[in-house]
């Protein structure tokens, strides 16, 4: 890389540094990287609440085992898609959405939990300005500068 690209290639990173669409972009991918591995830590422990609780009774129903194996489940999706999210935040960003997706549907079906659905759906159109933050500011190779003019 010459030094005149190197120089452009860091002008460009201190410029997108104080970019507020690229903080926002780092503030979403941080969450959405954060919380649902702690939320899928969690539900090997129940200790921010009792995760079974939130599974439809019919969901519970269908799966086998009981509704806290269910949990162990959601949980390992809950962390990979975290992971997912760190690693790809433009596949994550998706893989979440349709997660919250799912689990907003299962929140409709049991009474009194609209709430949380709403606030769901909230979560999902955040992940899905997350995927369109990360295909704006997705790595790329930087470009070469053109060759100097020979005089």
């Amino acid at each position: 890389m010459t030094t005149r690209t190197r120089d452009t290639v860091t002008r460009t990173a201190k410029a997108k540094r104080h970019d507020p669409a690229y903080q926002a972009f780092l503030l979403l991918r941080a969450a959405f990287t954060v919380a649902p591995i702690v939320f899928g830590l969690d539900k090997f422990f129940n200790l921010l609440t009792n995760w079974p609780g939130y599974l439809a009774p019919w969901v519970d129903s269908l799966v086998p085992g009981t509704a806290q194996q269910a949990m162990y489940v959601v949980g390992v999706v809950e962390i990979a898609a975290g992971i997912l999210v760190a690693i790809r935040p433009l596949i994550g960003g998706y893989v979440v959405a349709a997660w919250l997706a799912g689990i907003i549907v299962n929140l409709l079906l049991i009474p009194d939990y609209y709430d949380v659905a709403l606030r769901d759906f909230g979560l999902l159109l955040a992940a899905l300005a997350l995927t369109r933050l990360a295909l704006t500011f997705r790595r790329s190779a930087p470009e070469e500068a053109p060759p100097a003019a020979a005089s």
